[in-house]
């Protein structure tokens, strides 16, 4: 039998035996799966995710911040020039040194010696006094559009450039706080979450904050049982709306106590209009939208914006409120490499239909899509958990570049915020000039 017939033959015996395992399947009456089998999926699922995380975590459970190198400590502070970094090291007494490694070849600096050093830098562009946290939602109704991972690296990005930032966790999925080596229905209850908010235990999240393994950067986690929140939240309104409660003001009342606290708080919500969703837009200051250049997640963004358009107008404007942000942005996320001359995909048209549609909320750069940043979700990271090596490879320096730029264009909407919030300067109004990056 020739090499043809075999491969032939081999096919039709696996289409055979295929057949077979069908029909015995089909003849085969399973038992219904119950409730309790229901809960024993869940069990199974939640001690897999954990055993999951606890081998990528390994040994100590627990993620650990990047160092960093005189070099790159030097291109973070925005210094003239390496050897004017390494002369300030040498000079300053008050400030941290770094470790000599590479038998003294090679200095290392700390997450937290690095932020030492750029806030110091930068001292001239962080938050002014007299101003507060601006306040940013990550939001959108459609899984897969990089949310929680624009909200972890946007969070790590300002932390980077000086700031302290503050993470909310309000999707009981609770994938943020996962990125954050946390499993979240086995360390985290129901109380450690905004759901004290929702249910009127607690008028403020300051005894939810955490700290983290990210120096500059703290987290109100999440959990499942944060799902309760959407039958408390309308449930309070029913029985305390005639005494002024109003339910979409808690979170925004929650974090009243801690805005003199931090630089920037920086909400993830969950990708549906939820009661929750909604909380997280009413504090906010400024939304992004991360939005694929897909046409499932465009036609999506456009029934997001009609729906809170008219939810606002039911919620606020009927009862005689309002509401301003300091900005909305669209972040194309996700985003093929472009066609070759000549041709076009879909993405293109979709990038088109984008900015016609969103126009100048749509924010001059793009996240590409790439393995890497696959790779580092898959273990529980971003591209500012960086390793060794990282920096060497094409791919990550490209999404590392896109998200730094991502991240300095934010950091601009938010020093015009700051400036919103201080009396008008002397002899002038403000508003005038507002900051603007560079091209």
């Amino acid at each position: 039998m020739d090499e043809t017939s075999t491969v032939c033959a081999n096919h039709v015996q696996h289409a055979q035996s295929a057949h077979q395992s069908l029909t015995r399947s089909m003849m085969e009456i399973r038992p219904q799966i119950t409730l309790a089998g229901v809960h024993q999926q869940a069990a199974d699922a939640a001690a897999m995710l954990s055993s999951i995380r606890s081998a990528m975590l390994a040994p100590m459970v627990r993620k650990a911040a990047p160092s960093f190198s005189a070099d790159q400590v030097a291109t973070l502070c925005e210094a003239s020039s390496r050897g004017s970094f390494a002369h300030r090291v040498a000079s300053r007494k008050d400030m941290p040194s770094g470790t000599l490694v590479s038998n003294g070849r090679k200095r290392i600096f700390t997450l937290a010696e690095t932020r030492q050093w750029v806030r110091d830098y930068r001292k001239d562009m962080l938050r002014p006094e007299g101003a507060e946290a601006i306040t940013i939602s990550i939001a959108n109704f459609k899984g897969g559009t990089t949310k929680t991972t624009t909200a972890m690296t946007l969070a790590q990005g300002l932390t980077l450039m000086g700031h302290k930032v503050l993470v909310i966790d309000t999707d009981p999925q609770a994938s943020l706080t996962t990125l954050f080596g946390i499993l979240p229905d086995v360390e985290i209850n129901a109380q450690d979450t905004i759901m004290s908010l929702a249910d009127g235990s607690s008028t403020t999240v300051r005894p939810m904050i955490r700290s983290t393994y990210w120096d500059g950067l703290d987290l109100v986690p999440a959990a499942s049982s944060l799902f309760d929140a959407e039958f408390m939240l309308p449930s309070r309104q029913g029985k305390e709306g005639l005494s002024g409660f109003e339910f979409y003001k808690v979170l925004d009342l929650g974090i009243d106590d801690v805005r003199a606290d931090y630089d920037v708080i920086i909400i993830d919500s969950p990708p549906a209009l939820s009661y929750l969703t909604i909380n997280a837009l009413m504090a906010a200051n400024g939304i992004i939208m991360p939005l694929p250049p897909e046409t499932l997640d465009f036609a999506s963004s456009t029934q997001f914006w009609s729906l809170f358009s008219d939810l606002t107008e039911t919620m606020l404007e009927g009862r005689g409120q309002t509401k301003s942000f300091d900005f909305i942005n669209i972040l194309l996320s996700r985003v093929p490499p472009k066609a070759g001359r000549g041709a076009s995909t879909t993405a293109d048209a979709v990038r088109e239909w984008i900015g016609a549609t969103y126009k100048e909320k749509v924010l001059p750069l793009e996240i590409p899509r790439t393995s890497i940043a696959s790779q580092k979700s898959s273990g529980f990271g971003t591209v500012y958990d960086s390793e060794a090596g990282d920096a060497k490879d094409k791919t990550y320096k490209r999404a590392r570049d896109a998200y730094d730029l991502f991240v300095q264009h934010i950091e601009v909407s938010v020093r015009n915020a700051w400036a919103r919030q201080l009396p008008p300067p002397a002899g002038g109004l403000y508003g005038t000039t507002p900051l603007r990056m560079e091209a």
